[in-house]
């Protein structure tokens, strides 16, 4: 008794924090959209229900742009008579960088990353409860991060209204320099909705927002401006505050032999000026009982920082100032193809179900403001625009039980 005591007190705080967050949320405009849509939309999702028990076995890497990523990853998630699940996740980037920003400004490098995640989802009637916490240690890198999240049923079991924050605290530190460290704090909130409009399809939306305050550039990273008939460089220089929202809409049609047919379109913009959108479509082919067939085509595309700039006219040329890439104007286009190979155990005595899955994406990047001062002869400010692709390998195993 004193267990189901404790266990009741415990969901009583969390629905009193999940009131407040959603009081805060309905500030928002887009979350109101949501609400709107909940009551018009017809009364059919799917039940809540924790995730299966299941272990993987995960080997990641990016090629791609002079940077190598790769590295191992196991999960691990077991429930408890059926109303809390529990998981526990280990992942490493080994990373090998000679990127274009590293070998213009400074030497190839390589570093490993280590991440530590566990999370707690509790099922009670229709609601499910998570909490989690995440860590992560590099050589000038410490980042932390707690969180929540929740997911409501209503209509018969068949909508689901979804929600969660998160909370990251990071020092960011310097190579060579015992006494730099810096503070960079971030929070995210989230809501989602979820309907099944009719037995063959299923639509998503979703929207967050996320506040970073602190030392949100990089130390190693230059900005270069003209210096006579040449240039030079100087430390980039970020404002200390970003405010950020995203808002998504994602969609999928099941056709009658078992396949499906998926899209998603999404917008991104933040005090930065930066503005970005992605559309993606996805198709998934069963064949046989036991192979099932996955591909897609995505494009990105986005604006540039207000304070970004390839060049600047001269040293100390505004306030806030960054060369970074990723706060360029750029695309890029990406095609994605992963099969997966699934087998029912049935005489095992532990174990109900195995899969073996290999992923391939292939992203070909294109930047319209960073150029490429590696190239020689080019007059200063008019090199070749920059240009790269990337092949994204994932392998796992999984097993059920």
């Amino acid at each position: 008794m004193k267990v189901q005591e404790a266990l009741k007190v415990v969901l009583e705080v969390v629905v009193v924090v999940i009131n407040q967050f959603v009081a805060m949320i309905c500030k928002k405009v887009i979350f109101t959209a949501l609400l709107v849509l909940l009551a018009l939309m017809p009364n059919v999702s799917e039940s809540a229900v924790l995730p299966e028990d299941r272990s993987d076995i995960l080997y990641h890497r990016f090629d791609g742009g002079g940077v190598v990523i790769d590295g191992p990853s196991i999960l691990i998630r077991k429930s408890i008579k059926d109303t809390v699940s529990i998981s526990a996740n280990y992942y490493v980037d080994n990373v090998s960088s000679a990127s274009i920003d590293v070998v213009t400004t400074a030497s190839a490098y390589t570093e490993e990353r280590k991440e530590q995640s566990m999370s707690v989802e509790y099922l009670r009637d229709k609601t499910v409860l998570s909490v989690n916490y995440g860590q992560s240690t590099e050589n000038d890198y410490d980042a932390k991060s707690a969180g929540f999240n929740f997911t409501q049923d209503f209509f018969g079991d068949l909508t689901t209204l979804s929600g969660g924050y998160s909370q990251g605290w990071d020092v960011v530190g310097k190579s060579g320099d015992e006494s730099f460290a810096e503070e960079a704090n971030r929070k995210q909130y989230r809501v989602g909705l979820s309907q099944v409009v009719t037995k063959n399809s299923l639509v998503g939306l979703s929207w967050e927002t996320i506040t970073d305050e602190g030392f949100l550039n990089n130390p190693y990273r230059s900005v270069r401006y003209r210096d006579g008939a040449g240039f030079s460089f100087q430390s980039e220089l970020y404002p200390e505050t970003r405010t950020s929202d995203a808002f998504s809409i994602r969609g999928m049609y099941y056709l009658p032999y078992r396949a499906a047919i998926k899209a998603e379109y999404r917008v991104f913009s933040d005090t930065w000026g930066i503005e970005a959108k992605n559309y993606e479509l996805g198709y998934t082919h069963p064949y046989g009982e036991h192979w099932i067939f996955d591909v897609k085509l995505r494009h990105y595309e986005q604006t540039k920082a207000n304070f970004y700039s390839d060049l600047f006219s001269r040293i100390d040329a505004q306030n806030f100032r960054a060369r970074d890439k990723e706060m360029s104007t750029f695309s890029n286009d990406s095609v994605g193809l992963s099969v997966s190979y699934e087998y029912e155990l049935l005489n095992s005595t532990f174990f109900d179900r195995f899969s073996i899955n290999l992923a391939f994406d292939y992203i070909d990047f294109k930047f319209e403001d960073f150029r490429d001062i590696r190239v020689n002869g080019a007059a200063v400010g008019e090199e070749p625009f920059y240009t790269y692709d990337a092949l994204v390998t994932r392998m796992f195993f999984s097993v059920w039980y």
